[in-house]
């Protein structure tokens, strides 16, 4: 049973059990790539694994090999939003001619079978417990099966943990938001009550200061100038706040936007005394957490990120610079705020606890920094 499967199609097998059902990588597709496999796993100390079965028979052929790949991963750096790219190589099919001890700086080695795995001290930093995984007792085409099963089991249960991410929800939270908006702009008009109100509940540095008319903070981002100023981010909040709900879900959507909130207005308070109105900080703070949500799935969302989030972002910020009346240093405390707060909740499937820690720790240093900027320092 065992001559039915050859030994590059046996290593090709384990090695693609191990990095898919133990180490959580996933399959790239590219185009023009014949006889080998990449693998992904941007959470993983080595972010690419590429399994090459074709035969590589001198140094001449190894260097374009590794040419190739350079222009590749270059390609997926810049579709994934990455600095830096660690990459491991594994051949299954090298001749004597081909030196690996000759490459620099990219690790590479050599698969004869997994006994060759101790050759390479190395890979014990990265996975411990690779050599004891690609120990079968299963053979032949009893161990094919069981290979192919459990792929298919673990590519089934990503698929289904994506579905329940990306799968639209309804987005109650957010008509809710604006229905409050709407009915927070337009009774006050119908009753003639419009100024009073502005008056009495919009964000006012020297009154939250000197009055302790804290709840400023956060009935102010219930107000609007005027129908153009409320319609504008009415819109905004549909576009973003619904993507943002459906992927963070109702609890922790609701979180992000007062935190965001809160942060836009500290931030808007200690750099500026005018008064302040609008959803802007916590709709800027919606952006925030998306770009950081983006970042963490930019397998799905890396165009979108770089041709929509982004560039919104950079927008809006550079159209509050540069024109007067509107509160951007709301808009930079909420962004912070919000990617902050993401942090800390965490993203689904993705986020570790020791991530989700970090996060809380930098969130509750930077919200005590704007308590101190706000309250202490001005």
């Amino acid at each position: 049973m065992n001559e039915s499967i050859n030994r590059k199609d046996l290593i090709v097998m384990k090695l693609l059990h191990y990095f898919i059902t133990e180490r959580n990588y996933s399959p790239i597709i590219l185009q023009g790539a014949e006889d080998e496999i990449w693998l992904e796993n941007l959470d993983s100390d080595y972010e690419i694994v590429r399994i090459v079965s074709n035969y590589i028979h001198n140094d001449e052929q190894l260097n374009f090999d590794l040419f190739k790949t350079k222009r590749i991963v270059s390609k997926i750096k810049r579709k994934t939003f990455s600095l830096h790219m660690d990459v491991l190589t594994i051949y299954t099919d090298l001749g004597e001619n081909a030196h690996l001890d000759k490459v620099k700086k990219m690790n590479c080695l050599y698969l004869y079978d997994e006994t060759d795995l101790q050759k390479y001290p190395f890979l014990k930093n990265y996975f411990p417990d690779m050599i004891n995984k690609l120990n079968f007792s299963e053979e032949g085409l009893q161990l094919f099966i069981k290979i192919t099963n459990d792929i298919n089991e673990k590519n089934k249960l990503e698929a289904e943990k994506a579905e329940s991410v990306f799968k639209k929800k309804t987005p109650i939270i957010t008509y809710a938001i604006i229905i409050l908006n709407v009915l927070l702009y337009l009774l006050p008009v119908i009753f003639g009550i419009y100024a009073d109100i502005v008056n009495r509940f919009c964000l006012y540095g020297p009154y939250v200061r000197e009055y302790h008319e804290y709840y400023r903070l956060i009935t102010g981002a219930f107000l609007h100038a005027d129908i153009f100023h409320l319609l504008f981010n009415c819109y905004a909040l549909y576009i973003i706040g619904s993507q943002l709900e459906s992927f963070m879900g109702k609890g922790k959507y609701i979180i992000i936007y007062l935190f965001s909130m809160i942060m836009g207005s500290l931030m808007s308070i200690t750099f500026g005394d005018y008064p302040s109105i609008g959803a802007s900080g916590a709709i800027f703070g919606l952006m925030g957490s998306l770009l950081y949500f983006g970042y963490h799935y930019r397998i799905y969302l890396g165009n979108t990120l770089k041709s929509q989030i982004i560039p919104l972002i950079i927008i809006n910020l550079l159209y509050g610079a540069v024109v007067s009346g509107i509160d951007n240093f709301a808009h930079i405390g909420g962004l912070i705020g919000g990617a902050l707060i993401t942090m800390a909740l965490g993203i689904e499937y993705k986020s570790s606890k020791s991530e989700k820690i970090n996060g809380m720790i930098i969130t509750i240093i930077f919200t005590c920094f704007m308590i101190y900027m706000a309250f202490v320092m001005k």
